[in-house]
């Protein structure tokens, strides 16, 4: 990952398929200091109460043969669904004025929903990408993370 600068009021969104957290660095440009804005999460479901477990059945038109249908990835498309709304909230957020910039953390299944659903204007917002999952480390770790990584 090439350099980039995280400056004072520039924002860190760090998300998954199921958690989200918007960060936004009141530090002095020099040190990082996020701190945490809004912050969304999923209740992983288990696959019974998104749907149907079992695959469906095709019967052929003539003779007794039978096939199977694959079945949906269900908590695949919940997490789209997730992250679907995540792309919304920023939507909002940069539309809004309340974000300039920012920069955003997540793993690359996650990154491609964002990048499926986000608007132009918070596409043209986005500084950086880092292609990392720290959704489950605190923000103190995650300010040590992008520090290593950043060029502040």
């Amino acid at each position: 990952m090439s350099e980039f600068k995280i400056g004072q009021k520039c924002w860190v969104i760090v998300c998954d398929g199921a958690r989200a957290l918007f960060l936004r660095n009141d530090g002095d440009g020099q040190f990082l200091n996020l701190v945490e804005v809004d912050v969304y999460h999923e209740a992983s479901k288990a696959t019974h109460d998104l749907g149907t477990d079992r695959p469906g059945r095709i019967h052929a038109s003539e003779g007794g043969a039978r096939s199977s249908v694959e079945s949906t990835d269900l908590h695949g498309k919940a997490e789209e669904e997730f992250v679907t709304k995540i792309a919304d909230r920023l939507d909002e957020y940069v539309s809004g004025g309340a974000i300039a910039n920012f920069v955003l953390v997540a793993p690359p299944r996650t990154l491609g929903f964002l990048r499926k659903y986000m608007s132009v204007a918070a596409m043209n917002a986005m500084k950086a990408v880092v292609n990392k999952d720290l959704t489950k480390l605190p923000v103190y770790e995650i300010e040590a993370h992008l520090q290593r990584q950043a060029d502040i």
